[in-house]
């Protein structure tokens, strides 16, 4: 029972040391730009910089004691000579760290208390109520694994990715429906993780589905999406027209679902309205479309200069 959690334990503690570290190294990076700068500045506002430079200096020591000291806390979970000890040193660090680290603190110390029977009961619990489907066990990994629970959303949109590419996941029904109806699970993590799989989900059958209809089902799905992890998405339907080859010339003719596809992604990017969006329709401007061509000229028209900020929001469903 000793090694119960333990590994997740660790693996928390080890993660919060590396969130300290991207701060040390941001201000690390901040703090030798102020050094470049001080080169050239003169007078009051050399002044005030250098006062800046020994706020910044007193934080990267204080970030790089906060690294050391939750690295020493990772390794010391291993080092406790009873269970007793352990229970207490996890104790202790519960009201220091994060939501998502306590819990996995928290349960670490039942799994210490629990009697076998308790314990065997949990057990139990756990195995009836793992999901039984790639979606479901998805969803369960967002709520309780500590790579999908942290600031950085690298990992969930990795996982996201991941999932859409094990074969068939994309074209399965189900496992989509499983996905859509957790995008408003309560929990804002495992929401992120769904909505960045979804994305995924659909901007495979857009571009890869044999079925028009299905495709264009999937773009009308991602121009609702409202999370700009779905831009790549909408630029790579915009730039890629696809064309279905007739029997007897055996010339390429668009189909016109697709370019309805087309359009509306254009149209959603515009709504975006950040800079890669604009270079994506600038590029439409000489598009073989001419209805694509129009549309991005005009919409070149109404909103010329820099793209920032989205025009409006749509609400995700």
């Amino acid at each position: 029972m000793f090694s119960l959690g333990i590994n997740e334990v660790q693996k928390a503690l080890s993660g919060k040391a590396d969130e300290i570290q991207r701060e040390f190294v941001k201000v690390s990076e901040k703090l030798e730009e102020t050094g470049r700068l001080l080169l050239e500045l003169r007078g009051q506002e050399r002044e005030e910089l250098l006062g800046e430079q020994k706020k910044l200096r007193k934080r990267q020591q204080e970030l790089a004691d906060e690294v050391n000291l939750w690295r020493d806390r990772a390794k010391a979970v291993r080092q406790q000579r009873s269970l007793e000890l352990l229970k207490k040193f996890l104790t202790e660090l519960v009201p220091k760290v994060e939501p998502h680290i306590r819990s996995v603190l928290e349960r670490t110390i039942y799994l210490i208390d629990a009697p076998e029977e308790e314990l065997a009961k949990f057990m139990k619990d756990q195995s009836t109520t793992i999901a039984s489907t790639p979606a479901g066990r998805l969803i369960e990994r967002a709520r309780m694994s500590y790579d999908l629970r942290g600031s950085d959303p690298v990992e969930r949109q990795r996982a996201a990715v991941e999932f859409a590419n094990r074969p068939g996941m994309a074209l399965d029904d189900n496992a989509l429906a499983e996905i859509e109806e957790a995008i408003d699970d309560d929990d804002p993590l495992v929401r992120e993780l769904v909505i960045l799989t979804a994305i995924q989900l659909h901007r495979y059958r857009a571009m890869r589905s044999a079925d028009p209809k299905l495709a264009y089902e999937s773009v009308k799905k991602l121009t609702k999406i409202n999370h700009p992890a779905v831009i790549p998405g909408l630029i790579e339907i915009v730039e890629r027209p696809q064309k279905t080859y007739t029997a007897k010339g055996g010339g390429g003719v668009e189909d016109e679902l697709h370019a309805r596809s087309r359009m509306i992604s254009l149209l959603r990017l515009v709504e975006w309205h950040t800079s890669d969006a604009l270079s994506a329709v600038q590029k439409r401007r000489f598009d073989q479309n001419k209805q694509i061509a129009r549309a991005a000229e005009r919409a070149l028209e109404l909103f010329p200069g820099p793209w920032t900020a989205p025009l409006k929001s749509k609400k995700s469903n």
